[in-house]
């Protein structure tokens, strides 16, 4: 991932990204192509953009490159014109009103995610997954001969029996989570829970339902297709579930996903993820740049990758040092390939491995 640079402000790539996942509006993405089209109100108003950009860094410690000053004062206008109020008048309630708040946040956010997007990466979370549930097991086992018959379980038993646990930091619209999900799932792992947890609530909203297009579908590899089911719109914008082969989960077959006759279209097509994934996953609201903690459990995997990039390198520190606090003893913290090379922590080492960035915590 890289950052938006001038020249790139007019169209995304696929290396393009923001905080937590998201990628920056551009003046295209506003429906802005030339000065003709800004609105005179916003045009020649360096200290208005200088002042939103600091209100965005103090929020969420995102660091909006100045080539980006048009496009913001844009999602601030579009804000403040949705709830028929002045840009002074949406600058007064945004430092009260946090529902406004996060309005603007959505707004200056867009959702950039796809499935299978580092597949070293979950391919080295499953390794680790299969590892720990093999030790459980075998822990429980040695345990279970060791206790006398009709004797109180241990609490060393129960705690053999904790799941693995993963952290998503910027999970964006749920696509790592879920690829996550399928990959464990498709190694017969599980005992385990994935969080993902982001900045932006309409984001998270289409994580929690798992729906996405056909573009992103056909991202995901072939071997966990039978994790998604295909759902369409009608003409009468009914939403109905297409019908799918029923696949023994158990067996080593790759199932092919079979469409009815009746689907009008194909293209109109939305997937949605199965049933069988949601137990294992939960997704919240939660701001990386403050100190509160998102979840009491510690992790054993945190996954934080392009996300770093775009906040002041002292900032960066603070982050990876409470995310390290949040990872069990022995457990990984992920980041993308190239982020964070400044980073020296004194209880984590950094674990050699050709395609993943990963660090491992080694002392409290």
């Amino acid at each position: 991932m890289t950052r938006i640079t001038k020249s790139q402000s007019i169209q995304h790539t696929e290396n393009s990204s923001n905080l937590y996942g998201f990628t920056l509006k551009d003046s295209v993405d506003m429906g802005v192509t030339n000065s003709k089209l800004i609105s005179p109100r916003l045009r020649d108003r360096p200290i208005a953009a200088r002042q939103w950009q600091r209100y965005i860094e103090k929020k969420i410690g995102f660091v909006l490159p100045d080539e980006q000053f048009q496009w913001l004062l844009n999602a601030v206008e579009r804000t403040a014109a949705e709830n028929t109020l002045s840009l002074s008048q949406l600058w007064d309630a945004v430092q009260t009103d946090n529902q406004l708040n996060q309005q603007l946040l959505d707004t200056v956010l867009i959702p950039e995610s796809r499935f299978f997007r580092h597949q070293p990466s979950i391919d080295f979370v499953t390794a680790l997954a299969a590892q720990y549930c093999q030790q459980s097991r075998h822990s429980c086992v040695e345990d279970c001969l060791e206790r006398p018959v009709g004797s109180r379980v241990d609490r060393n038993v129960d705690k053999n029996n904790q799941p693995f646990r993963i952290w998503s930091v910027g999970c964006s619209t749920g696509q790592e989570v879920w690829s996550l999900a399928m990959s464990l799932t498709a190694s017969h792992i599980a005992n385990y829970k994935i969080l993902g947890s982001d900045v932006s609530q309409q984001a998270l909203h289409r994580a929690r339902t798992g729906q996405y297009d056909q573009r992103q579908q056909q991202l995901i590899p072939f071997a966990y297709q039978r994790f998604m089911q295909s759902v369409v719109l009608s003409e009468q914008k009914d939403r109905q579930t297409v019908s799918q082969r029923q696949v023994d989960m158990n067996s080593q077959e790759v199932p092919r996903l079979v469409l009815d006759s009746a689907v009008p279209n194909k293209n109109l097509a939305t997937w949605q993820i199965t049933p069988q994934l949601h137990e294992h996953v939960d997704f919240i609201w939660h701001n990386i740049f403050t100190k509160d903690p998102a979840t009491l459990h510690l992790q054993h995997v945190i996954l934080c990758q392009n996300m770093l990039i775009y906040f002041r390198q002292f900032d960066q520190r603070d982050i990876l040092t409470r995310l390290a606090a949040q990872c069990e003893l022995g457990g990984h913290i992920i980041l993308a390939p190239g982020e964070a090379l400044f980073w020296r922590p004194s209880n984590m080492r950094r674990v050699t491995h050709s395609k993943v960035n990963v660090w491992q915590k080694i002392s409290a």
